[in-house]
């Protein structure tokens, strides 16, 4: 019977069968050998795949982080803003939801889930339905990781229609396996967490869940874990800031996608899926945040020192992309008051700049009279012009149209943003009016940079008025005047009459300083007085005995860095000068005679926590303790002797205390400055046009005192009241050994009369 019905069956039917099953097993074989040759990029068909080391140490870009001093994060540099964190400050929330949607089968298989792909291949390739795509958080990370999608991932057959998909899919479950044996679950959930994008330049959970939800990870509610694990379908279209429906449903996706998994009950389903979505968003940017001028000067600063220090293996660090640790000596808290005061007055000045200016444009030449064509001349020294003249090849009629040509833009003022039209001959006359400033905070003893501001806007005011600019300093410049005559042995006691002074050069006309009132007093007074009134007469004369080739020795020695020229007026601060230098020089001063470079990295780490460099400060010898101590004592005072420039100061800083300050203003009033000291910060600030033909018609309202020191003031205020800090007041440090320079101006007196002199006429070419 059964010989019957074997006999039945049909030949080719047995055929059929043997051949099935041999090609059967020929595609099983050959999806193997298929395997192995991808796997080995077979003759270069392929494309690479990542080698042990790179799964073992995956090298994804990990934006740098700046660190003040009090560990707070300042800011960032990369080009994908990602900051990675650990499986343990991921919320549960977020965890939850990210594999109940993602790869509900995630702690099951190992890499590849094959119940996902006989789904995607019934419902997708016989069926027609769509399936989603069937990769499990491993394979996804592959991608993430190692760009398997990339061109330059890409071998010979990876242009032949059909076989590019599969190739890469091929490679993301050769390399999802090869994760799952070198991490363990919660390794490689954190890896994708931290190597995905969601959108509005965050790249990372941490990113993310700081500019979606100005929050941690691991601080993220159910609904808000939702709303990011929704994003990883498609993060533009499900964006809650350009899409908020599309997110919405997205969101109730994601929540029902953690119903069914029994993450959720249908109560809390339902009670979270009518929620709205709630964000505080705020995308990262350079122009946001503390300290953003530091942070641009900063950051030209670590692109040269990447350059010039290598790794082990030979490679240059990379600020964008290495992650980066760079702990800074500003204090996070010092920083904002700083910030703080600048805002509070300079908002207030900027009003006064406008009413003084009635309506009249600010751009003055030294007889107050308006400089006609200033904003034409100014804009060809833009950005926007240059690139104008290679558009149109030089054409000025067509350059003048565009330049004139109204369109949307957004405007700074002190009231917040302004939504405008305006041309761009229109937005710079109306920048060109804006007063700006510049003030950083030193401590002089660690030379530690603790505060600084460069100018009143870093998103519409690029420029740095710290280091990268220079102005004249005015009468600040004359302690390193008066420094000289300490060092060559006159008291402040020593008296000069306040006089007209005549100092010859030849070939020259004789160069003789007006007081800033215009007018003389005929009267005796100690250098302490004259320099406490800012007396020019008085400073005059005395760079008259001393000579320009010493002042200039000792401001270099002190501190100052920029060119000096060796010619009388120096004494009166007619050479450009950065306010960072300024402060370095009148911390030696306070520093004992020590001078101490004013620097502001205190030490980079790699990514792991390794320091790769320490940082120090350079010191050096400037002046002895004594004559340094005698200098505090002159810039004290401005603040103690009648009619000093620091008068002004509030009482409540100057009780119990000692202070140091100098005012400075130019000629035209174009810079005000002001520095002042205590005995452990050291702090100056500039204000003024970025023009120098810009500036207050009045030289009393564009003085130093009025436009600079008041921040000074509001600053001092806010550090000495914040007693976390530990800054106190007190006295400068007195030297051990008795002075040797009498500084009781009546004991000076009756001890000799000798210093006083009258005698202008004698040697009328001392240079």
């Amino acid at each position: 019977m059964s010989k019957s019905k074997q006999a039945s069956t049909p030949n080719w039917a047995n055929k059929t069968i043997r051949f099935l099953w041999l090609a059967f097993a020929a595609g099983v074989v050959g999806f193997i050998v298929f395997i192995w040759m991808v796997s080995v990029n077979f003759l270069g068909l392929f494309g690479p795949l990542p080698d042990f080391k790179a799964l073992e140490n995956p090298d994804t870009e990990v934006a740098s982080q700046l660190f003040s001093s009090d560990g707070v994060l300042l800011g960032t540099y990369y080009r994908q803003n990602r900051s990675p964190v650990t499986y343990d400050e991921l919320s549960p929330n977020l965890v939850n939801a990210l594999i109940s949607t993602e790869d509900e089968r995630f702690e099951e298989h190992s890499g590849i889930d094959l119940k996902a792909m006989i789904r995607v291949f019934v419902k997708s390739i016989l069926l027609r339905q769509g399936a989603g795509g069937g990769s499990t958080l491993s394979q996804q990370t592959a991608k993430n990781l190692f760009n398997t999608r990339t061109d330059a991932n890409q071998g010979l057959l990876s242009s032949v229609p059909g076989l590019r998909m599969l190739i890469i899919k091929t490679k993301e479950w050769i390399v999802a396996v090869q994760l799952e044996r070198a991490y363990t679950k919660k390794e490689i959930l954190t890896l994708y967490l931290n190597t995905s994008e969601f959108g509005s330049n965050a790249y990372g959970i941490k990113t993310a869940a700081e500019t979606f939800f100005n929050k941690k990870p691991s601080e993220l509610t159910i609904q808000e874990s939702a709303v990011l694990v929704g994003l990883f379908k498609a993060p533009s279209y499900y964006s809650p800031v350009f899409n908020p429906e599309n997110s919405l449903r997205r969101r109730n996706t994601v929540l029902g996608q953690m119903m069914k998994n029994d993450v959720l009950s249908e109560s809390e389903y339902d009670s979270l899926a009518a929620l709205p979505i709630e964000l505080d968003y705020n995308v990262a940017n350079h122009n946001k945040g503390l300290a953003t001028y530091f942070r641009e000067v900063l950051k030209a600063d670590l692109i040269r020192w990447t350059k010039e220090n290598l790794k082990s293996d030979g490679s240059s660090y990379d600020l964008f992309g290495d992650g980066l640790k760079i702990y800074a000596t500003i204090d996070s808290r010092m920083q904002r008051y700083a910030e703080e005061a600048v805002a509070e007055h300079m908002e207030v000045l900027q009003k006064k700049f406008y009413d003084e200016m009635r309506g009249r444009e600010p751009w003055v030449d030294s007889e107050n009279r308006v400089i006609p064509n200033f904003i034409e001349n100014a804009v060809k020294r833009t950005e926007a012009y240059r690139l104008l003249k290679i558009r149109y090849k030089n054409d000025e009629d067509s350059i003048n149209i565009k330049l004139n040509e109204k369109k949307p833009m957004k405007l700074f003022s002190w009231e917040g943003e302004i939504d405008t039209l305006m041309s761009t001959m229109d937005s710079l006359r109306y920048y060109k009016k804006f007063l700006q400033t510049g003030f950083v905070s030193m401590d002089p003893h660690t030379g530690h940079i603790k505060a600084w501001v460069g100018g009143i806007d870093h998103k519409y005011f690029k420029f740095d008025h710290v280091k990268q600019s220079k102005r004249q300093p005015g009468s600040t410049f004359k302690p390193f005047v008066y420094a000289a005559a300490i060092e060559n042995g006159y008291s402040p006691c020593y008296s000069v009459v306040d006089q007209p002074v005549e100092v010859y050069i030849p070939g020259q006309p004789a160069w003789s300083p007006s007081n800033s009132n215009g007018k003389f007093s005929y009267e005796k007074m100690t250098i302490r007085q004259a320099m406490a009134q800012s007396i020019n007469s008085v400073t005059a004369y005395m760079m008259k005995k001393l000579s320009p080739k010493i002042v200039v020795e000792t401001a270099k020695r002190l501190g100052v860095t920029s060119d000096l020229e060796e010619v009388p007026a120096l004494a009166l601060g007619v050479n450009d000068v950065s306010v960072f230098e300024m402060v370095g020089a009148f911390g030696t001063f306070a520093n004992k005679g020590e001078y101490t470079t004013p620097f502001y990295i205190d030490r980079i780490e790699d990514k792991n926590g390794n320091v790769i460099q320490q940082f120090t400060p350079k010191k050096r010898p400037a002046m002895s303790e004594e004559h340094a101590y005698l200098m505090t004592y002159m810039l004290r005072g401005g603040f103690d002797e009648a009619g000093g420039t620091s008068q002004g100061v509030p009482y409540n800083l100057r009780e119990g205390n000692e202070l140091g300050g100098k005012t400075g203003t130019t000629q035209n009033a174009s810079d005000g400055w002001y520095i002042g000291m205590s005995k452990d910060l050291v702090s100056g600030v500039w204000v003024g046009g970025d023009d120098r033909a810009i500036h207050f018609r009045s030289w009393i309202s564009g003085q130093g005192g009025r436009t600079a020191r008041p921040i000074w003031v509001e600053y001092m205020e806010k550090v000495y009241a914040d007693e976390t800090l530990g800054y106190t007041k007190g006295p400068f440090p007195r030297p051990e050994r008795p002075l040797s320079i009498e500084i009781d101006c009546d004991a000076y007196e009756q001890e000799s009369q000798r210093f006083v002199d009258f005698d202008y006429d004698a040697k009328k070419n001392d240079f």
